[in-house]
């Protein structure tokens, strides 16, 4: 794990991977806006409106899926005391917060012809909003919290205490009476959606999340050769 995690492996990765990366990402969203806007049919409840989905359950599932890896990372980085660990899940951080705010933006717009109202207080909405206030305090930690070891525990901690937040967003559909669907796919039994749909849902996933990793090799690059540079000077102001 320490091998995989290493800044050089890591350099070398964000390098090499991140063109193909933007070519999966371009041709997988061109297929999927594609069949989202063109190929799909309108539901016969909702009409027009259901092609928010395609946009909005993929950023939910981006969301959710971020925040997990940034807990899991931050527990190792707190156990092991691995600062790149830190630097993985810091450059995770604002993807996952930008995937939060489309998630939050788009049902918003899904909810007004559907519900009648832009929001409620329901508990799915509710969770993921909190989802966006613990990608904006670790954001905020890692920015001004003073010294950076510090700054980097406590955001660990943050980031590894919100993971409770991520089954209530899951199951909160399933523990209380809510204006939100039930899940359609990620479920037990058979996915209650029909094919036409599911396929243009999994190409705009697929593709949403391979320009989500394009954008955290840039970050990642960035962050890293930062601290490389930060390294060196201190180096040369302390030899």
């Amino acid at each position: 794990m320490r091998q995989i995690i290493s800044p050089v492996f890591l350099l070398r990765i964000s390098q090499s991977w991140l063109r193909p990366s933007a070519w999966v990402a371009g041709v997988l969203l061109l297929l999927g806006f594609w069949l989202s806007l063109i190929w799909s049919p309108a539901d016969y409840i909702q009409g027009e409106t259901v092609r928010i989905m395609y946009v909005h359950v993929p950023a939910s599932w981006g969301a959710m899926m971020t925040y997990f890896a940034m807990a899991v990372l931050s527990l190792y980085a707190f156990l092991k005391q691995n600062p790149t660990a830190h630097i993985l899940t810091r450059s995770m951080a604002p993807i996952g917060l930008c995937l939060c705010m489309i998630s939050l933006l788009t049902g918003a717009i899904w909810g007004k012809p559907t519900w009648g109202a832009w929001w409620v207080w329901d508990a799915r909405l509710t969770s993921m909003l909190i989802l966006g206030f613990l990608y904006a305090g670790y954001i905020l930690v890692c920015a001004f919290v003073k010294p950076e070891q510090h700054a980097l525990k406590v955001a660990a901690i943050l980031a590894i205490i919100g993971s409770i937040n991520l089954p209530i967003i899951k199951w909160s559909v399933n523990w209380w009476h809510t204006l939100h669907q039930p899940a359609s796919i990620l479920r037990l039994a058979k996915p209650a959606i029909h094919w036409q749909m599911l396929v243009p849902l999994l190409t705009m996933a697929f593709g949403m999340a391979a320009l989500c990793f394009c954008f955290f090799l840039i970050t990642l690059r960035g962050n890293l050769l930062q601290q490389k540079f930060l390294a060196l000077l201190l180096r040369k102001t302390h030899p």
